[in-house]
């Protein structure tokens, strides 16, 4: 069966589309995992990497700078991260740049995010450097908080329901108040008989403050005419005694 230069085109076609389509894939899997650009490694460590995977992003002020290079097992309790980053970043990194786990959006894929740093160093990283790193948030004791407060709101909702319940079919000292319009009207008379109580109360105590402040001044008005009486009484036993001693010297001479 010969080969027609129709079926030629097409087979040529194909093969320029699957190149093409091989070179794109090529140059998008190097791309992300920077193979044509200048990078540099770092790697932190960490007790539990909650799901981070080879290949995730790492980012820096929001921005993808890098990737996950390699996540190793060191002992039980010790996880070694090794990240990948692009050159550009490194004149921002110190050596005091902490990493930590986060999360794409609320349920997206885990990420490593770079902090600034700056702070207690101005040295700048290096290639093979130990960033310090921030335990990641445990999810599941999250959730198991939540699950434990939502319990705890529901059996609160349940209770008030049964009160409310026995509230409104007069069972309990409330429900036979709220239902029982006779106590109700004795609360109510009760309250206002309070009320002239305290009224009364309250004009007694003016009164009495009234009389108490007028005795206080007949008191003291009392005892300002005293002084003054005996002031006068004082002067007029002087002006005798002058009086007498001037008729007693006429008669000595």
């Amino acid at each position: 069966m010969k080969t027609t230069g129709s079926q030629k085109i097409k087979i040529g076609l194909f093969t320029i589309v699957g190149l093409a389509v091989l070179i794109a894939i090529i140059f998008l899997i190097g791309n992300k995992r920077n193979l044509f650009s200048s990078t540099f490694g770092v790697y932190g460590t960490f007790k539990n990497v909650n799901g981070l995977a080879v290949g995730n992003n790492v980012r820096f002020a929001g921005i993808t700078v890098g990737i996950v290079d390699n996540i190793t097992i060191i002992n039980d309790t010790t996880v070694r991260v090794d990240l990948t980053l692009n050159d550009d970043v490194k004149k921002f990194l110190k050596k005091d740049s902490k990493i930590s786990i986060g999360s794409d959006g609320l349920m997206g894929d885990k990420l490593v995010v770079i902090a600034p740093g700056g702070i207690t160093s101005q040295d700048g990283v290096k290639n093979g450097d130990q960033l310090p790193s921030v335990p990641p948030v445990d999810a599941d004791k999250i959730i198991a908080k939540l699950t434990g407060i939502a319990d705890n709101a529901g059996t609160l909702i349940q209770n008030l329901s049964e009160i409310t319940g026995k509230v409104n079919s007069g069972k309990g000292s409330l429900g036979r108040l709220l239902n029982n319009d006779k106590m109700a009207n004795d609360l109510d008379a009760t309250v206002k008989q309070a009320k002239t109580t305290m009224a009364n109360v309250h004009k007694t105590t003016s009164t009495l403050n009234e009389d108490l402040t007028a005795a206080q001044h007949n008191f003291l008005l009392k005892g300002f005419f005293n002084k003054k009486k005996k002031a006068l009484k004082a002067k007029q036993d002087s002006i005798k005694k002058a009086q007498d001693a001037a008729e007693q010297q006429p008669a000595q001479k």
